[in-house]
């Protein structure tokens, strides 16, 4: 019997049915803390089940936000405190989760206290300095292991700020969205490629202000929030796996409902749709600013892409899922432009290299990316996560057309952003 940090994969002959999916990660951080800053009580359905999330309402009531869980549809109803948090008194745990950390401190640099943000082990090696520079130019007085958590935060009355970022990350402007709404004057962040914008969306949601032109956000200080009822959609970086796995076998048919279908996001589709996937979206409408719809999908011939540029940083969370695949397709894929993928929750970069070469794969490694032949043929392996969920996910996917089975190994931590990932797998596909 295998220990249960370990999941065996065997190989699959299609995958077919239906699938709902836990609420997308990245709106379900951003509603909590808006959630939190606003007034009144907001009730919001489909909340993400991963452990991340969980990271960012423990943090929350450490700051004296009430906040309870309803059994029925994984509902949260926050109490607004109107922007009125209070001092923990002991260090918030972000856990694992970058999004807790970065867009968290957005908020605490302007509180009236000090608070001290830190996480696990992986999260003690993220870089942090692409926050704290803007937000000690707010103001904000941010103390860190040389540009690593943890981080020590003197709360301050902030300053709105003209910032252009050096790296295109939709974490660290939502963090300085969030400052900027409790600074005073208006705060405006210049993109260097447009990122997601749920923190936009998020803030409109809750009533907030955002103005936005080409690859430039603005917002003013001083403005009120109200609490909101709303049901978050479908994370559609969860369904890429998904969506990935019916690719891998022509006779695949998959139902997704109810799937954020964000254009910020959905390149995914298009990039899956130019690979060979037969992707119809119906039942498609707008909550809070977001598009939801439905996926019905059909597996097809894997052809080949390039991933450059915009695309890279529209699809970053996904291009392990691609990577993965990518030996299945007739042309290869090759991602460029992914040097952000070197300080996620591991290397991805060299995680995909070790693992594909593991199951007998030919890739090429570059500082930035990676090129990755297509029709090749791979092997089951032993297959490290590095800890890294989206690690753990994707190389279960290149295991169902590998010969033999594959062990993942550490596989609990796909429990970070998606803890039915793998039961989930199992139903839907055929052997």
């Amino acid at each position: 019997m295998k220990p249960a940090s370990e999941t065996a994969v065997r190989p699959a002959r299609s995958v077919r049915g239906s699938v709902s999916l836990p609420g997308d990660k990245s709106i379900s951080h951003r509603y909590a803390m808006l959630a939190a800053l606003a007034e009144g009580r907001s009730r919001i359905a489909n909340y993400s089940t991963g452990a991340d999330c969980a990271s960012t309402l423990g943090c929350l009531r450490g700051l004296g936000v009430k906040w309870e869980r309803k059994d029925s549809d994984n509902i949260i109803e926050i109490h607004g405190t109107g922007s009125s948090l209070t001092a923990s008194g002991t260090p918030l745990d972000c856990g694992n989760s970058g999004s807790t950390i970065r867009m968290l401190s957005g908020i605490l640099a302007a509180q009236p206290f000090m608070s001290e943000l830190g996480g696990d082990e992986s999260l003690s090696r993220r870089p942090m300095r692409r926050v704290i520079e803007p937000l000690t130019a707010m103001g904000g007085t941010i103390e860190s292991h040389d540009g690593h958590p943890p981080l020590r935060i003197r709360g301050s009355r902030l300053k709105g700020i003209h910032y252009r970022m050096p790296v295109a990350s939709a974490q660290v402007k939502t963090c300085l969205l969030f400052a900027g709404l409790l600074a005073e004057g208006e705060t405006k962040i210049e993109e260097p490629l447009r990122t997601r914008d749920h923190g936009e969306l998020a803030l409109r949601a809750f009533g907030a202000r955002v103005e936005r032109s080409g690859n430039e956000v603005r917002i003013q200080g001083g403005q009120r929030l109200q609490g909101i009822e709303s049901r978050i959609p479908g994370d559609l970086s969860s369904a890429a796996f998904f969506l990935c796995a019916a690719g891998l076998f022509p006779d695949s048919q998959l139902t997704i409902s109810d799937v954020l279908m964000n254009p910020t996001r959905a390149r995914l589709l298009d990039i899956l749709i130019r690979v060979g996937l037969r992707i119809m979206v119906t039942q498609l409408e707008e909550a809070h600013g977001e598009l939801v719809g439905t996926l019905q999908v059909e597996g097809g011939r894997l052809k080949g892409a390039m991933v450059a540029g915009a695309d890279t940083a529209a699809l970053i969370d996904e291009i392990p899922v691609l990577a993965a695949i990518a030996p299945y397709t007739e042309e290869g894929i090759e991602i460029r432009d992914a040097k952000e993928l070197r300080v996620k929750e591991s290397d991805r970069i060299a995680a995909i290299v070790k693992n594909l070469r593991a199951m007998g794969a030919q890739v090429q490694e570059r500082e930035d990316g990676l090129k990755i032949p297509g029709q090749q043929k791979l092997h089951g392996a032993e297959i490290e996560s590095f800890g890294d969920h989206r690690i753990a996910m994707a190389f279960s996917i290149a295991a169902l057309r590998a010969s033999g089975e594959s062990v993942i190994r550490n596989s609990e931590c796909a429990a970070i952003s998606y803890p039915e990932f793998f039961s989930t797998l199992e139903k839907l596909v055929e052997r």
